[in-house]
C-alpha cells in the first residue's frame, strides 16, 4: 500500500494541501469550571469529549467509591475521539456519539458540522489527553485548561449534576469533594500535558480570536 508520504513523493502537491480546513481548540479544566457555559456563549461547534466514554458495561472500567471511576482516562475512548477531531478538521463533517451520562450508555450519533468556521472546540475533562496527538496531526489551534477558585467549581458542579440527576446525592458529595481535593494536583497534570491555564474571560477573548470574532466582548463571567 502507498503511503501518504510515499505519495507526496510520487506527485506534486501544492503547498497547504493538506492543511486542515478547520482547527481545534482544546478546553479542558475540572469538571464545573464552566466549559460548556463558555461554549455556549461563543456559539461555535463544539464536540462534547464526554460523549466518547465507554459504556457502562464495558470490561475493567476502573472504581472508586463502589462505582465506576468516570474521571479517570481509561474510562474513554481516546483513540475514538481523536478520529472523529481528525475527520471533523479535514473534511469539517463528523459524526460523533451520544452519550447518556445517567444511564452509563451511548444512545445514538449526531453528526456536527463546522459550517465554514474556523475552529471547532472540542470540550471535556480528557481533553488535555489528545493535545500531544492533535498537534502531531498538524489541527491544534489551541489547548486551555479553565481554572477559577476551587469553591465555585465545586458548587456548580453540584448544582448542575443535582438538576440532571447524574448519580445518587451522596454520591455526588462525595465525588465533589475529592475533586475538590484534586483539583490542583488535576490542573498541574493538563498543563504538564501541555494545556495552558485561563479564566473563562481570557480564554473566550483568545478563542474569539481563532475563530475570526475578535472585536465581539466576552459576556460577563457568572460568580
Amino acid at each position: 500500500m502507498t503511503t501518504a508520504r510515499e505519495s507526496d513523493a510520487l506527485f506534486d502537491v501544492p503547498d497547504g494541501a493538506r492543511r486542515p480546513l478547520v482547527r481545534v481548540v482544546l478546553l479542558t479544566g475540572a469538571s464545573g469550571s464552566g466549559k460548556t457555559a463558555l461554549t455556549r456563549r461563543l456559539g461555535l461547534p463544539v464536540v462534547t469529549l464526554d460523549d466518547f466514554y465507554h459504556n457502562g458495561d464495558h470490561p475493567d472500567l476502573p472504581r472508586r467509591f463502589g462505582v465506576v471511576d468516570w474521571d479517570d482516562p481509561r474510562t474513554w475512548d481516546a483513540a475514538g475521539a481523536l478520529d472523529a477531531l481528525r475527520t471533523l478538521a479535514t473534511t469539517g463533517r463528523a459524526h460523533i456519539p451520544v452519550y447518556d451520562i445517567p444511564s452509563n450508555a451511548r444512545t445514538g450519533s449526531t453528526l456536527v458540522d463546522t459550517a465554514g468556521c474556523a475552529v471547532v472546540i472540542a470540550e471535556g475533562i480528557f481533553a488535555a489527553q489528545l493535545v500531544a496527538a492533535c498537534r502531531a496531526e498538524g489541527i491544534l489551534a489551541d489547548a486551555i485548561c479553565l481554572r477559577r477558585a476551587a469553591w465555585v467549581t465545586f458548587w456548580f458542579r453540584l448544582l448542575r449534576d443535582v438538576a440532571e440527576a447524574r448519580k445518587p446525592l451522596p454520591t455526588l458529595l462525595r465525588r465533589g469533594w475529592a475533586l475538590l481535593r484534586a483539583e490542583p494536583r488535576l490542573i498541574d497534570g493538563w498543563l504538564a500535558l501541555g494545556c495552558r491555564a485561563a479564566t473563562p474571560a481570557e480564554a473566550e477573548r483568545a478563542i474569539r480570536t481563532l475563530a475570526g470574532q475578535g472585536s465581539a466582548k466576552p459576556s460577563p463571567e457568572k460568580s
